[in-house]
């Protein structure tokens, strides 16, 4: 990938159930970030009214392998069994090029892979959620998984939770409209450098 473009990359992770969609979609919504969300790759079904080419580009486990081979990604992993995920350099690239900056809402591992890759231009957020008993109610809420998909993202989130000290800043989502602002004045702050 060229390092003559000025982008940067936004990554937001944390466990699922934390908030981190919504406050990326609302900074998507922030016209003076100039961001663009990159749409990662799976080979899981869609969910609900998830969207191929607009949630996730949605592919078969052969062509995720091809893409490996390839080296096309900027990262990938197995998320859950069977379940990949990745970010084709293209996508990226593809941003960039419209002269944006790219924004993740990604996984804690994918995430901090970004970081490791472009030290440089990507600013790492980690969502806190205000506890697991918290996530746990919220993930119930959405009741769009089974008990044992909720227990298994709770197993997840106790290791998640462990790796937020990597990340270079943590904000905590106990009030939402306080995590979007935050994110907002972060996200403003590291792109204006």
């Amino acid at each position: 990938m060229s390092s003559t473009h000025k982008g940067k990359l936004i990554v937001f992770s944390a466990p699922s159930g934390s908030g981190k969609t919504t406050i990326v979609r609302y900074l998507l919504g922030k016209e003076d970030l100039n961001l663009e969300f990159s749409i990662s790759c799976t080979t899981r079904a869609p969910r609900g009214e998830e969207i191929d080419g607009k949630d996730y580009y949605f592919i078969s486990w052969e062509d995720f392998k091809k893409h490996i081979k390839a080296e096309d990604f900027v990262e990938w992993e197995e998320v859950y069994t069977d379940n990949f995920y990745g970010t084709l350099k293209t996508e990226v690239e593809r941003i960039w090029a419209k002269g944006k900056h790219v924004i993740f809402d990604i996984d804690v591992a994918g995430g901090l892979r970004i970081k490791r890759k472009f030290p440089e231009e990507t600013l790492a957020v980690f969502v806190k959620p205000p506890s697991v008993d918290e996530l746990k109610r919220r993930l119930k809420e959405r009741s769009t998984e089974s008990e044992d998909k909720i227990n298994m993202r709770i197993a997840k989130a106790h290791v998640e939770l462990a790796t937020a000290p990597q990340f270079d800043r943590i904000i905590k989502n106990y009030d939402l409209d306080t995590a979007k602002e935050e994110s907002y004045q972060l996200v403003k702050d590291f792109i204006s450098k």
